[in-house]
C-alpha cells in the first residue's frame, strides 16, 4: 500500500503541474485571440482553445483521483482517516482546495481563480511529500477515530472552500485597482468570495465544536487555550465578522476582501502554528 500511496502522490503532483500549464496556455491563447480578432474567433482557434481547456479539466480530475487513491491507500494501511500527522492532513487539505476550486470553476468559468488555487494546492502537495511520515500506531489521544475523522473532514471542507474565497478576494483587489480585461468581473469575484464563506463558515464552526468534544475526551476539558485552539478561534471570529458585516451592514468589495485575506492568513497560521508554538496538538 505504501508504494501505491507514494506513486499516487507523485502522479497527483505531476497532474497538477500539467493542469496549471494547460490552463495557462489556454489563457494566453484566449488573450491573443481577443487582441488579434477583436471579438471574432475562427473555428480553428476555438477548437484549439477548447482542447487546452478540456485537457486541463481532465488532468485536474485525474489529479483529484490520484490524491483520493493516496488517501484511501493510507487509510487502509493505518485504519483511520488523515488526522495523525501533518503529512496526512496536508494531503487532505490540498485535496479539498483542488476539489473546491474545480467546482467553483465549473460554475463560474473563472480559470484565474482555479489556476492560483492549483498553485497553492501544488505547494501543499510538495510540502506533504517533504513531510512524509510512515504509518505509526496512534497515540491514545488520537484513538477516537470517528470523531476525529469528522473533525478533519470539516477542516478539509472549510479550509478548501475558504482558500478559494481568499484567491477570489486577492483577485478582487487587483481587478478593482487595475480593471484588467483578462480577470473576472468584480461582481463575479465578489460572489465567489461570498459563496465560499457561505459553504466554509458552517464547517469551520463544526470544526471547532467537534474539536472541543474531542478535547474533552482526550484531555478532560473542552477548551484549554492551546495555541491551535486559540488560532482556530481567531480564525472563526474573522469569518464571523465577515458574515456580520456582509449581512447586516452590507459590506462588499474591498473591505470584505481584506477581511477574507485576513481570515486566510489566520488559517495559514493555524495550519503552520505548531512550527512556531508548542502545544498539545501534534500538528
Amino acid at each position: 500500500m505504501d508504494n501505491i500511496e507514494t506513486i499516487s502522490l507523485v502522479f497527483s503532483i505531476i497532474g497538477i503541474i500539467l493542469s496549471i500549464v494547460f490552463y495557462m496556455i489556454a489563457f494566453i491563447r484566449k488573450r491573443s485571440q481577443t487582441s488579434n480578432h477583436e471579438g471574432t474567433t475562427s473555428k480553428n482557434n476555438v477548437s484549439v482553445k477548447s482542447w487546452f481547456d478540456i485537457t486541463a479539466n481532465i488532468t485536474v480530475v485525474i489529479a483529484i483521483i490520484f490524491i483520493t487513491v493516496a488517501m484511501i491507500s493510507r487509510a487502509i494501511e493505518t485504519g483511520h482517516g488523515p488526522f495523525s500527522n501533518m503529512y496526512e492532513f496536508a494531503l487532505a487539505f490540498s485535496w479539498g482546495i483542488i476539489l473546491a476550486g474545480f467546482v467553483f470553476h465549473l460554475k463560474y468559468k473563472t480559470g484565474s481563480v482555479l489556476n492560483i488555487s492549483l498553485i497553492i494546492a501544488l505547494l501543499l502537495l510538495i510540502f506533504a511529500r517533504v513531510q512524509y511520515t510512515p504509518p505509526n500506531n496512534l497515540m491514545p489521544a488520537l484513538q477516537q477515530s470517528a470523531l476525529l475523522s469528522a473533525h478533519v473532514a470539516s477542516a478539509v471542507v472549510a479550509y478548501g472552500t475558504l482558500t478559494i474565497g481568499f484567491v477570489a478576494a486577492v483577485l478582487y483587489l487587483i481587478q478593482n485597482k487595475y480593471n484588467l480585461n483578462w480577470l473576472p468581473e468584480l461582481e463575479v469575484l465578489d460572489n465567489i468570495t461570498y459563496k465560499s464563506v457561505i459553504i466554509g463558515f458552517p464547517f469551520l464552526t463544526l470544526l471547532i465544536i467537534l474539536g472541543a468534544l474531542w478535547a474533552d475526551i482526550a484531555w478532560g476539558r473542552y477548551w484549554g487555550w492551546d495555541p491551535k485552539e486559540t488560532a482556530s478561534l481567531v480564525t472563526w471570529l474573522i469569518y464571523a465578522a465577515y458574515m456580520h458585516t456582509r449581512l447586516l451592514k452590507g459590506w462588499k468589495g474591498v473591505r470584505a476582501s481584506i477581511l477574507l485575506i485576513a481570515g486566510f492568513l489566520a488559517i495559514a497560521f493555524t495550519f503552520f502554528g505548531n512550527y512556531i508554538f508548542s502545544g498539545l496538538h501534534s500538528y
